[in-house]
């Protein structure tokens, strides 16, 4: 099969398409004939080999772990699908190809939109795991730095699910957007703190960054210069700040989050955004849009 592939740690032009072998079920596994794959920031971060300490990459490497596709082939050991069912979940051999493999899965929906399902895995996994870390509740205030994209939007739905009321840093042009979605939004930058507490004098209860852009230092003032209840999955300081930085691994039960809101989208529940869908092909352009950041909501591959 034709895959795209990158040989070399470097920028978005070291992925190229390449004939690589086409991947088999094993135990416990599932062969997808792929109809989407996510873009997320790791991507390209794994590509240009800046977590290689923490997610050691073989080369060649195909990129990519979230993948929306039918089952073709089942594994020994598995149960509960079959050949011709349509799921959603984390590839473990990359998606950005034609085929790929699966362990950890959920039904999609009819209702669903390939491109709107493939955008729910790491999305609302690392919402559901951060928000459980920060133990948000009911009538608490929530900050969430980077609220426009991916994580941040679908973090702010389940945050106001719980009750919670959210402060969201986006661009001004997405304000309305998270409006929408519940959130009282705020211009980041300079001047945040000012702008966080004119809203919340009070203060916030709880930081969720998912924007990694230098706002760490302005949310542990505005928690009284406590790290306690601040989680960040994007800022390479945290550990000089103190700040826990959770980058998974993935929940024992995140099969059945991923179900649970594969559901909620389909009916309307829970808003999916889709920011642009590219051919396979154009995975050199997905992968150079989503390192510029400014992205709201997820960028799809259709395969």
């Amino acid at each position: 099969m034709e895959a795209i592939v990158f040989d070399e740690f470097g920028g978005p032009g070291v992925l190229r398409f390449k004939e690589v072998p086409e991947p088999h079920a094993g135990p416990g596994q599932v062969r997808l004939k792929v109809a989407a794959a996510g873009v997320n920031a790791l991507d390209y971060k794994i590509r240009s080999g800046w977590m290689e300490e923490a997610f050691p990459t073989a080369l060649p490497a195909i990129p990519g772990a979230e993948v929306a596709g039918t089952v073709d082939e089942v594994g020994d050991g598995v149960t509960g699908v079959a050949v011709g069912d349509q799921v959603v979940g984390w590839s473990v051999t990359g998606s950005y190809a034609p085929y790929a493999l699966a362990e950890t899965f959920a039904p999609k929906p009819a209702a669903l939109a390939w491109e709107a399902a493939v955008a729910l895995p790491i999305a609302g996994e690392t919402s559901e795991r951060v928000l459980n870390l920060l133990k948000l509740g009911n009538g608490e205030t929530l900050l969430v730095n980077g609220a426009a994209g991916a994580v941040g939007s679908i973090g702010v739905q389940l945050a106001v699910a719980r009750g919670a009321t959210v402060i969201a840093t986006a661009s001004e042009a997405n304000h309305d957007f998270l409006r929408v979605l519940g959130a009282t939004p705020v211009t980041y930058g300079e001047g945040l703190v000012e702008r966080v507490r004119a809203i919340a004098p009070q203060g916030v209860d709880a930081v969720f960054d998912v924007a990694g852009k230098g706002a760490l230092p302005d949310s542990i003032e505005l928690r009284g210069g406590t790290t306690d209840r601040i989680v960040t999955i994007a800022d390479v300081a945290a550990a000089d700040l103190g700040v826990t930085f959770s980058a998974g691994p993935v929940s024992p039960d995140a099969k059945s989050i991923l179900a649970g809101q594969a559901l909620l989208a389909a009916d309307g529940t829970l808003r999916v955004e889709v920011a642009k869908v590219f051919p396979l092909e154009q995975a050199v352009q997905a992968q150079t849009l989503s390192e510029e950041g400014h992205v709201r909501g997820k960028l799809v591959l259709k395969v």
